[in-house]
């Protein structure tokens, strides 16, 4: 047995001895009436359950000093209760201030929060108490004033609910927009590589282009390492990234690659970045780098007031796997679910030797 689960076990069999002995001074006192229905029997039983498993809970949490300050007051409240009879101007308060005590130790954050709160509205409900005790109302009216005692435990619990909940809604916020980071940092860099390759290639053979692709590339890197922290932003700036991406690939290959790019753009849109390039990447990465000859890559854009639709196709050999095999597809799925959660369709078909794929968005 390790000291965890001794010191949990320490604290139950500690909490069970004082519970016992509370109820032992509680009968001694005949504070305690006895009882013979099966219901009543099975009431207190749930009740002496609860109490055990409290005080084992701060025995097992808190320091002794902090619990035993706990028992003292409690002690106090029945030992006030027993000589000074129910309605006494201590016993009720001393209750009060055992369960805030008991609330301030286990919900620490809750209770500084909702203290002024918490401390009003039990004013008023002592307040009241006292008024309707030293007026001497009849006994049974007391009684029912004894009610309001326990009016603000429903309030505050349904408080601390929503203090959950809420708590739970901004966690699962954060932890939505931590994974979107994640899978924005997960952008497949594989072709900044091959192009920085390529690159020292051309800038060994002195070719004329290498300053275009170092201008290309660098504007390329800009925008996925600016543009790609943004949540939105202008489509015309997606659809220059994706050209540059294109025009780079058209000086990578040496082969013969059919590239076409349309775009019937009839309303201006803000999209979430570096959505398109995963599926651009992929063509070219499943379908051109596999081709010998004849590879064609076309796409089509479209943008209306509150729809854009992305439709890219591209061949593939039939002897070589045409599915991504890398996270690319996938991140892509999950981003779309974050950003755009039932307002997307995404749809694949392949058909040998056809790939295509169409992104459908509202916005």
């Amino acid at each position: 047995m390790n000291s965890a689960s001794q010191k949990k076990y320490t604290a139950l069999i500690i909490g069970g001895i004082l519970i016992i002995l509370l109820v032992i001074l509680g009968s001694n006192l005949g504070m305690y009436i006895h009882v013979t229905t099966p219901y009543l029997i099975f009431t207190n039983i749930l009740v002496f359950i609860f109490l055990w498993l409290v005080l084992s809970f701060l025995i097992h949490q808190f320091s002794i000093y902090q619990v035993l300050g706990l028992l003292g007051i409690l002690l106090a409240a029945i030992l006030s209760r027993y000589y000074m009879g129910v309605f006494n101007p201590i016993s009720i308060p001393l209750l009060i201030l055992f369960w805030i005590g008991v609330v301030y130790l286990i919900l620490p954050r809750f209770f500084k929060k909702y203290k002024m709160g918490i401390f009003t509205v039990y004013g008023v409900v002592l307040s009241y108490f006292f008024f309707f005790t030293i007026a001497n109302y009849p006994e049974n009216h007391r009684l029912s004033i004894l009610n309001t005692i326990l009016f603000p435990i429903p309030v505050f619990a349904a408080l601390w609910g929503y203090e959950q909940w809420r708590w739970l809604k901004t966690l699962q916020v954060d932890k939505g927009k931590a994974e979107l980071a994640l899978l924005k940092s997960q952008v497949n860099p594989h072709f900044f590589f091959n192009t920085l390759n390529n690159l020292y290639g051309l800038v060994v053979e002195k070719s004329e282009e290498a300053p275009q692709v170092i201008l290309k590339l660098s504007d390329m890197m800009r925008y996925t390492i600016y543009k790609g922290k943004e949540a939105f932003v202008p489509l015309a700036d997606e659809v220059a990234y994706l050209e540059n991406y294109i025009e780079l690939h058209k000086i990578r290959y040496q082969k013969k690659v059919d590239i076409s790019f349309t775009q019937q753009i009839e309303e201006e849109q803000v999209i979430a970045p570096l959505l398109f390039i995963i599926l651009l990447e992929n063509a070219f990465k499943h379908g051109v780098e596999l081709m010998t000859e004849e590879a064609y890559v076309q796409l089509h854009l479209r943008a209306q007031l509150n729809q854009i639709t992305f439709v890219i196709e591209n061949n593939f050999e039939e002897m070589t796997s045409i599915e991504p095999k890398g996270i690319g597809l996938e991140n892509l799925k999950k981003r779309l679910e974050h950003i755009y959660p039932n307002q997307h369709q995404l749809q694949i078909e392949k058909q040998a030797p056809i790939y295509k794929v169409q992104l459908t968005i509202n916005v």
